[in-house]
């Protein structure tokens, strides 16, 4: 099991990132969270199988058909367990 702190900058509010991001979470069977943050980027955090997460990390550059994503930051972290893919209050 691995975790990973994603960045994800470009056009990613308003265009139904988060929700996207949840629905491939789900379908992939990682846990975490996503959120938005105030200066206009998405923040998750991916945990699962290496495979599973890397498979999450590539959907992240593309994103839902609106998306524009510039960059995605990956950073490998400890953290705790989670038990399911939850959306967070913007931050």
């Amino acid at each position: 099991m691995i975790t990973r702190h994603l960045r994800i900058t470009g056009r990613v509010q308003g265009v139904g990132y988060r929700d996207a991001l949840c629905a491939q979470a789900a379908t992939l069977g990682v846990t975490g969270w996503v959120r938005n943050r105030r200066d206009g980027s998405v923040e998750a955090l991916v945990q699962g199988e290496a495979e599973r997460v890397e498979q999450m990390i590539a959907w992240a550059r593309r994103g839902p058909p609106a998306a524009r994503v510039v960059e995605v930051r990956i950073e490998a972290i400890a953290a705790e367990t989670f038990g399911q893919f939850e959306r967070k209050p913007t931050l």
